[in-house]
């Protein structure tokens, strides 16, 4: 029965999971095609002899260390799920913050959308699963994103997201080395970016070393590495009045402020916090 799979599992999942017993809910409903309301609504209910030995399957690799989004293959991001595999990183809530704030940005300003739609307004740079540019797509009809990263495994994803989401026709992937394919002229009116900001001497005794790509995770010494040449890199081609988002990790926000400050001395620059109160966003504001 469906409720002792449930105690079982999460007995097995305590020593490799701070939230065992959630992820065995989540696990169990992935492998019954059923919402996590109904798993725990029939506990009395049966598991096939298939759905048992999937089970089976799951479980020895969320005991080996493989992170359970990538065990399942997909995750939820602000309200859609996304495709994952080990080439992307798992997309997390405190990124949500970002689509926040370039969706409310974007909403103030629906002449950009509608008479520039055909132009690659808006970048999402390191895109990975393209989690923020398909949010962005998905909830603002008419505008047109170009999905960026460096990796074409990760643009492959992207791909297959945007394909999930009926949203192809409004992505535009290229596999580049942040911005460095484009002129120097203003050319976007938004650039959002998340980056590998884990700073290179401390992510090797993190728990998401080695389980997640190291690609998307690294940040060189002091985490900066990346967001020091984007900072560069956008500023000939932000136009006027454009915005740049950049998450950050929770101890760079005065570091990467007074860059910004540097780099775009006529600009606003803000440090916003995530909903656990720490630094997560630096949002870069030019003026018209």
């Amino acid at each position: 029965m469906i409720g002792d799979f449930l105690f079982s599992l999460s007995q097995s999942l305590e020593p490799h999971s701070e939230t065992a017993s959630l992820d065995a809910q989540v696990l169990i409903a992935h492998i019954l095609k059923k919402p996590r309301s109904w798993v725990l609504a029939h506990p009395e209910a049966m598991l096939s002899s298939e759905q048992a030995h999937a089970l089976d399957l799951a479980l020895g690799r969320l005991q080996n260390g493989e992170p359970l989004p990538y065990v399942l293959g997909e995750w939820e991001f602000f309200g859609l799920s996304f495709i994952v595999t080990p080439a992307v990183l798992i997309p997390r809530p405190e990124t949500e913050l970002l689509v926040e704030q370039a969706l409310h940005w974007l909403e103030a300003r629906p002449h950009l959308f509608f008479t520039a739609a055909k132009d690659l307004v808006i970048a999402d740079v390191g895109t990975g699963s393209g989690c923020i540019a398909i949010s962005l797509a998905f909830h603002l009809p008419g505008i047109h994103i170009v999905a960026i990263d460096v990796s074409g495994e990760a643009l492959q994803v992207t791909c297959a997201n945007a394909t999930r989401h009926q949203l192809v026709q409004r992505l535009h992937f290229l596999q580049a080395d942040l911005l460095s394919s484009f002129p120097k002229q203003p050319f976007f009116h938004l650039i959002c970016a998340n980056l590998p900001y884990i700073p290179q001497e401390i992510l090797p005794g993190l728990p998401v070393f080695s389980r997640e790509p190291s690609l998307a995770l690294d940040g060189g010494p002091g985490g900066l590495k990346m967001i020091e040449r984007l900072l560069c890199e956008a500023r000939p081609r932000l136009s006027p009045g454009g915005l740049l988002l950049l998450e950050i990790e929770s101890s760079q926000g005065q570091m990467i402020s007074a860059l910004a400050q540097q780099t775009y001395p006529p600009a606003s620059v803000q440090i916003l916090r995530d909903l656990a109160g720490r630094d997560r966003l630096v949002r870069i504001q030019l003026p018209e």
